[in-house]
């Protein structure tokens, strides 16, 4: 059996610990957790860096180090493309989309489908996000499974079930919070132990060079050939990959929705988008393809023996020694995790905010609906797990192209066209969706009719990604055409949902008139006053409001001075009359000091942010 070849008693004990420290790890934040704010958005109150390590812990999933290894071993270089066509789409997150869904305070994808159209199209939002999503979790316990049949012996199955009942546990207990403090552990170990891996590849090798000599020409270059082959073609690449799945997880993955709510401002989520994309996202490029690129010259030496889909593992387990080897594992099992519990989070959100709270139970206690989310999570689980048997049918690379070419474009073009586009109407949103949806449908019936005629001379191949092309192509035409015949929402009722309204939309978000002017940071002193019980406002000394450019009924940040807890330990407030005292002084009510796990005394900073 491959279990007694691959990986050795350390190894197993090391997948065992991480398995156990990150479940722990998990658990132990879920005291933060005390309202579906803190459950779903984390208490909107955490630091750019940690949002970016946790965003790109999501995006690179347990498939990703299966799948791009695999291209790596079969194309080579060009296995990166699907990390490094994320920047168009840049400035519609940080200028439009993401001031959108703070200022509005969206707290889902199917809420701004309600706002921006109607109840109809919300409804239709609902069912495909939830689709695509629970879909998404599946597609990441199979691979897990897969890589445990590898290592273990393990039925896929099995696998792929221990690991959903462990993901279920954390997410159950302490939901985004939980969520986002072990991903920043597991993103920093998954770009760790991929970028360990190149480098002892290099070093292997005697160096860059001698990895480069062993390479065919073939897999030097940094892109496919543009319909060649048919499964792994620049356009194909692009088109699924760039445009339907990159724009689905900017602009209609729930997870990510709740990334961006979960940040103290718009200012910190820009920083956040600039670092992920153009920082972290080349790296994880590198950590996910590499094991791909080292396998092959590994064979091109005479070292290896090994095909594309064992790639990652089997190169990792020739250059790690015993130990070691556990912990590029566990890398693997923190991709898995980091991935599945943000989807599993974002389901529960879903639900509770779009299906249970307006249909089923209605003015219900927060613990109430927090109660629900936590069940929710579990039934989420065991969804996609039910998914497994369903994925197993057909490559990782493949499933994951097939399945996202499908599902998203009527919902992305939706939502595109809806920021974008004022004159966009309410009834060209629904028939958007649930058309391009049909025709989707239809296109498995008729490919050849469909979507033959956007396979760029493929074939019929490349009919599972050239899919996404046709999706977007007939959602837009749909929704073009039915915007000019039907009547558009009043520019009223748009503030704040379509690019071009963010002035006024701060001013619904403040409730009064933004403060923008430039101000500093001031360091206070915890002073908790039992007079503003109830108020959610912080009284500081005038000249501390000078130095923050900062006036009564402005919108505060109170935050920890030690800057590791990332906004971990924080708290919104708003500032108050000044207040003649001690001058360091800041007077704070008991129950905003409680949130923020503030003791008096304590020295913090606080920081205007509207």
């Amino acid at each position: 059996m491959m279990a007694m070849a691959i990986g050795t008693a350390l190894d197993y004990v090391v997948i065992l610990g991480y398995f156990i420290a990150i479940l722990g790890f998990g658990l132990y934040f879920g005291r933060y957790t005390a309202s579906t704010k803190d459950y779903f958005f984390g208490g909107q109150r955490f630091s750019w860096w940690l949002i970016a390590f946790s965003c790109i812990a999501t995006v690179v999933g347990s498939y990703s180090f299966i799948k791009y290894s695999a291209a790596g071993f079969t194309y080579g270089i060009s296995s990166t493309q699907s990390y490094l066509n994320d920047w168009f789409w840049m400035p519609i997150l940080v200028i439009i989309w993401i001031p959108i869904v703070y200022y509005r305070k969206i707290q889902s994808i199917p809420e701004y489908m309600e706002a921006r159209f109607d109840r109809k199209t919300r409804i239709a939002a609902t069912f495909i996000i939830l689709l695509y999503i629970i879909g998404y979790v599946g597609i990441n316990l199979i691979t897990l499974g897969r890589a445990l049949h590898t290592l273990l012996g393990w039925n896929t199955m099995t696998g792929a079930t221990i690991t959903a009942v462990a993901v279920a546990l954390y997410v159950y207990v302490g939901g985004q919070t939980a969520i986002i403090m072990t991903d920043l552990a597991q993103g920093v170990i998954l770009l760790l132990a991929g970028l360990g891996l190149f480098m002892a590849g290099i070093y292997h090798f005697g160096g860059f060079e001698g990895f480069w000599s062993l390479l065919p020409q073939s897999h030097k270059y940094a892109f496919s050939e543009f319909n060649h082959p048919p499964n792994f073609s620049f356009i194909g690449i692009y088109v699924q990959d760039g445009l339907a799945n990159t724009g689905a997880l900017m602009l209609m993955h729930q997870g990510f929705i709740m990334r961006f709510l979960s940040l103290k401002s718009v200012t910190e989520s820009r920083r956040m988008v600039v670092c992920w994309i153009l920082v972290l996202a080349p790296l994880a490029a590198i950590a996910t393809s590499c094991g791909g690129w080292i396998a092959k010259a590994l064979v091109a030496n005479g070292e290896l023996e090994t095909g594309a889909q064992d790639a990652f593992v089997k190169a990792a387990h020739f250059l790690c020694a015993p130990g070691v080897f556990g912990f590029v594992l566990a890398a693997l099992t923190a991709a898995l995790m980091s991935t599945t519990d943000s989807l599993i989070n974002a389901v529960s959100a879903i639900f509770v905010n779009d299906i249970w709270r307006p249909y089923i139970r209605r003015d219900r206690s927060d613990k109430h609906y927090l109660l629900t989310a936590r069940i929710t999570s579990l039934c989420a689980a065991a969804l996609g797990l039910a998914l497994v048997p369903i994925f197993m049918k057909d490559t990782i690379y493949g499933a994951h192209g097939m399945f996202t070419a499908a599902v998203t474009p009527p919902v992305l073009t939706a939502i595109f066209l809806g920021i974008l586009w004022k004159r966009y109407t309410p009834t060209a949103g629904f028939v958007t969706i649930t058309g391009g949806a049909i025709l989707i449908g239809l296109s498995f019936i008729w490919p050849d009719a469909l979507v033959g005629p956007f396979n760029m001379g493929m074939g019929r191949d490349a009919y599972k990604f050239m899919r996404a092309l046709f999706g977007l192509l007939a959602s837009g035409v749909l929704g073009v055409v039915v915007t000019w015949f039907t009547k558009p929402k009043p520019a009223a009722a748009l503030i704040g949902l379509v690019g071009g309204t963010q002035i006024d939309a701060m001013r619904q978000f403040k409730g009064g008139e933004p403060n923008r002017r430039p101000g500093k940071k001031v360091r206070v002193r915890v002073c908790v006053d039992e007079t503003l019980a109830g108020q959610n406002v912080v009284r500081v000394s005038r000249p501390a409001l000078e130095r923050m450019a900062a006036e009564p009924g402005d919108l505060l940040y109170a935050n920890d001075a030690r800057w590791w807890y990332g906004g971990l330990r924080s708290v919104h407030v708003k500032a108050g009359a000044p207040h003649d005292a001690d001058e360091s002084d800041m007077r704070i009510s008991p129950e905003d000091a409680v949130t923020a796990k503030f003791t008096q005394g304590q020295t913090i900073v606080l920081e205007k942010t509207m």
